[in-house]
């Protein structure tokens, strides 16, 4: 089982205009609903991938109790902590005269202390069965500081992989639990080391920057541009196929989802990347956020290109 915690799911609405015109009136063409968030979207890609993921965090109204049917749907475990605040919605706007893709986020509501020590609760019970913990997205508000550092603690007590896809102080904490790997983007590296990355070899000092305080593994993506990984000892670049994106909103945790799942079945990181660079490529082949076919993510697995780095 590979645990997937993120306190802040949502629904998603994605809305498609042949031509969007701002301060007027717009009818969008398509327009689609599905359940997104980080770690649901970690989760979902997760379930096409074969393996068997269990999602928890925070949901609450009937949007969560939305999100929760709909992952039962798709035969996903899951063990939320229900909270009074109602899950929050996020809306990908796509205009495809000008080929945008814009992101309006809802902000999720405060929980309290006791939601916290009971999702506390969910992850050390679900810990011991697990191979490994995705630790994805902002935290919510209302709980202890280092919540993702106690996590990966107790994924090391375990013996079980741990995964940081954050930024900010929840990174930042968490370097100091050691966790097995981190996945920021460029800019979240930068933010992470306080300075200006201008080329690969600036990414690269960065990334051991992040390794000597406590990172295992560093895996850095940038869109479509090569993603850059560092186990500690050596690099590799993960060149992914040219493709043209549908939405590329979710591809990140659609990466998470390919790496995890091929490290915790023992391959390298490069080739771990390999997959994961495939799934969030193909991705980007759908309308909603984290949905992969298992068709689009084999062939896009050969076409990716990952080489060491000297």
């Amino acid at each position: 089982m590979i645990l997937c915690v993120g306190t802040t799911p949502a629904t998603q609405r994605v809305m498609v205009f042949r031509k969007l015109t701002l301060d007027a009136v717009n009818r969008a063409a398509i327009t689609v609903d599905g359940i997104a968030g980080k770690s649901v979207n970690v989760a979902k890609v997760l379930q096409e991938l074969g393996a068997e993921p269990l999602a928890t965090g925070f949901i609450g109204g009937d949007r969560g109790e939305w999100v929760r049917a709909e992952l039962a749907r798709r035969g996903i475990s899951t063990a939320f902590v229900t909270v009074t605040t109602r899950t929050r919605q996020c809306i990908t706007v796509m205009d495809e005269a000008t080929g945008t893709h814009t992101e309006l986020v809802e902000e999720a509501p405060a929980v309290t202390a006791a939601n916290y020590t009971a999702l506390g609760e969910v992850i050390q019970e679900r810990m011991a069965g697990c191979r490994a913990v995705v630790l994805s997205g902002t935290v919510a508000l209302g709980g202890p500081p280092g919540f993702y550092a106690t996590c990966v603690r107790l994924a090391q007590a375990h013996g079980v992989l741990s995964i940081v896809d954050a930024q900010g102080a929840a990174l930042a904490d968490a370097l100091s639990a050691r966790p097995g790997l981190i996945k920021p983007n460029r800019t979240e590296l930068a933010a992470s080391v306080g300075r200006d990355l201008r080329d690969d070899s600036a990414v690269r000092a960065a990334m051991r920057e992040l390794h000597e305080r406590g990172a295992q593994r560093v895996v850095i993506t940038a869109g479509q541009a090569p993603t850059l990984a560092f186990d500690g000892r050596g690099f590799w670049s993960i060149v992914p196929p040219s493709i043209q994106a549908v939405n590329p909103i979710g591809s990140g945790d659609a990466f998470t989802a390919g790496l995890v799942w091929r490290l915790v079945q023992g391959d390298d990181l490069g080739e771990s990347c390999r997959w994961g660079s495939a799934a969030g490529t193909a991705n980007a082949l759908t309308l909603m956020a984290g949905e992969v076919t298992r068709s689009d993510l084999d062939r896009l697995a050969r076409e990716t290109q990952v080489t060491p780095v000297s």
